[in-house]
């Protein structure tokens, strides 16, 4: 019996970069939801975490972004460029083969 390699060690170079983006994408959405909340200078622990984990790409994104897109709104803006990123690498992996393939049914 030959040995097999994990899932995880072939597929590395797909996973964890897509593993990190779905982790921003998510605190977006967290720092937009709870920007509806809180103020913006406000001392709230989990606010302060999404806006050190958003804010490099809240930062790339509001200098491309026209200036009558609102401050709350850029986060929503930034989903939006990082799930255009996310499907860009998608296609980029998959045209080079370093996509998991889907397991035929059972029974098939």
């Amino acid at each position: 019996m030959e040995p097999t390699t994990p899932i995880w060690q072939t597929f590395v170079f797909f996973h964890l970069p897509n593993y990190c983006l779905s982790i921003v994408i998510y605190s977006m959405f967290g720092r937009f939801m709870l920007g509806l909340l809180v103020r913006p200078d406000s001392k709230n622990y989990i606010y302060r975490w999404f806006r050190l984990i958003t804010d490099p790409f809240v930062r790339a994104v509001a200098t491309i972004t026209p200036s009558n897109i609102g401050a709350l709104y850029l986060p929503l803006v930034s989903v939006f460029w990082l799930m255009v990123a996310r499907l860009l690498f998608f296609a980029l992996m998959y045209n080079l083969g370093l996509v998991p393939k889907l397991a035929p049914a059972a029974g098939s």
